[in-house]
Parts: structure tokens; C-alpha cells; sequence
């Protein structure tokens, strides 16, 4: 079984009480479990977590890249931590518990405060998925949504325009994927349209989705009784430190 998370913000606990949960509740091992973004790649947070507590996930996690992660020092992170998290790099296709899934990280670009340039899915990420083989990807994972497929904005983000990055739709003319599953709008979607199920989820602290052995997507909303303590301290949401607000 295939674990889907997003929005974990530096909130690594999280992740293993989704899993015991999500076992608990189906009746089956997770596999893999893949954060949609905004894990939360930060050396304070990860080194605090993973190195003093010296914690580890209790199955393997795959993460894409989202909005709030350390861009300046993205590329040293992946490495030093790649013993407790995995990365899968844009437009790679991988093979996660049988099943060939496409990553691309990023979003379509808001603003300098909630986007840096480096989070934003560019032509060249288009354009490293549409170099695979047509159809060789079942399922596909993206941190923001595709655009037109009816994810609304939420309240105070109407000036942005409609959600979702352009692109999008050659990439599923290219792979027709069964499933495409995001995050980032920090809200539940499940929508089909032609043949492809959109599923979005919200922040990892409400649930998550599991895919099945038979092929089946599950949603479980869960909310763990200890509520995670924000992994952000206030003075850095104003701009003092590199962190940022757990937000878009």
C-alpha cells in the first residue's frame, strides 16, 4: 500500500502517525510513503529531528519538492539526509511499489514571499517528463495542481487567478495516468475527468490517501490526538529568519 502525504512543514512526527493509522485503518503494510511537498527541507528542523533525536520513518518516504522547502540550500540537504528521506527530482519517473510514477515538484509562480524562482515549474520541467515514452507513467505527483481541472482559490487568494500551472494538460496527453495526486491548496479534491482521477489532499496533520493492493484510492481523514507543535516559530513568519509560514 502506497502512502500519500502533503504539507508536512517540518512536521516529520506526522508522518509516522498517518502510517500506523492508515495500517490500522486499511489492514495493510505501507509500502512507500511520498510527500506531495512542502516537506519541510530545512537543516534546523532536520537536524534537530532526524540527528539529536536520531529518528528514523517507519517505511520509506519519497518527497517532491513544494514551495517551502531551503532552496538556497536545497541540492547539500537531498544529500546529507538522503538516509531518512528520499527525493525524487522533477520530471524523473520511478518505480514505487510496482507502479511507474512520474514527480514533478514546484508551482506556478504567486509571489516572491510564498514562491521563490527556484520553486517555480518551469518549460525545462515540462519538458524532462514529456522526454519519457508515452504512457509510461500510471500515476503522477505535483505539489500544485493542473490548471482547469476545477481546484478553486481559496478566500483571499482570488488575485492570483485560477489555481494550477499551464503545461499540465501535455503532460497528460502524453502519459493518460490513471491517477494524479497534489497538494498545496491545503484542502480535500477528487474529481475524474477523462479517464484520470484527480485527488488532492490537505495538510498532512488531517489526513492522507492510501492506494491499495486492488487498485483502490482510499481518503482518511485523520487528525493525531497530539497536535503537532508549529514547526515555525513566529518571529521567522516576518520575515527574521529563512523559514516560512506554514501557508500556500
Amino acid at each position: 500500500m502506497i502512502l500519500f502525504l502533503s504539507d508536512v512543514h517540518s512536521r516529520y512526527e506526522v508522518v509516522d502517525r498517518q502510517v500506523a493509522h492508515a495500517e490500522q485503518e486499511i489492514g495493510e503494510p505501507v509500502s512507500d510513503v511520498l510527500i506531495l511537498g512542502d516537506f519541510g527541507l530545512f537543516e534546523p528542523f532536520l537536524k534537530r529531528y532526524f540527528r539529536r533525536q536520531g529518528q528514523h520513518f517507519l517505511r520509506p518516504t519519497h518527497f517532491i519538492e513544494g514551495n517551502h522547502e531551503d532552496f538556497d540550500h536545497f541540492e547539500r540537504l537531498v544529500e546529507r539526509y538522503r538516509d531518512v528521506i528520499d527525493y525524487l527530482p522533477r520530471g524523473t519517473v520511478r518505480q514505487i511499489a510496482g507502479t511507474p510514477t512520474l514527480a514533478l515538484g514546484g508551482v506556478c509562480y504567486m509571489d516572491a514571499h510564498t514562491t521563490p524562482r527556484r520553486a517555480e515549474i518551469r518549460e525545462a520541467d515540462i519538458a524532462r517528463c514529456l522526454a519519457h515514452p508515452t504512457g509510461s507513467a500510471e500515476i503522477i505527483l505535483s505539489h500544485d495542481c493542473p490548471a482547469g481541472i476545477g481546484v478553486l482559490n481559496q478566500s483571499g487568494f482570488e488575485h492570483y487567478g485560477p489555481p494550477g500551472f499551464v503545461g499540465a494538460e501535455r503532460i497528460l496527453d502524453h502519459f493518460h495516468p490513471r491517477l494524479w495526486v497534489f497538494g498545496h491548496h491545503h484542502r480535500w479534491f477528487d474529481r475524474t475527468l477523462d479517464g484520470t482521477r484527480f485527488f488532492g489532499l490537505p495538510q498532512s496533520w488531517f489526513g492522507c490517501a492510501a492506494l491499495t493492493a486492488d487498485g483502490e484510492l482510499h481518503r482518511i481523514e485523520h487528525v493525531p490526538p497530539e497536535k503537532p507543535r508549529p514547526a515555525f516559530p513566529l518571529w521567522r513568519w516576518f520575515g527574521k529568519g529563512k523559514g516560512q509560514p506554514p501557508a500556500l
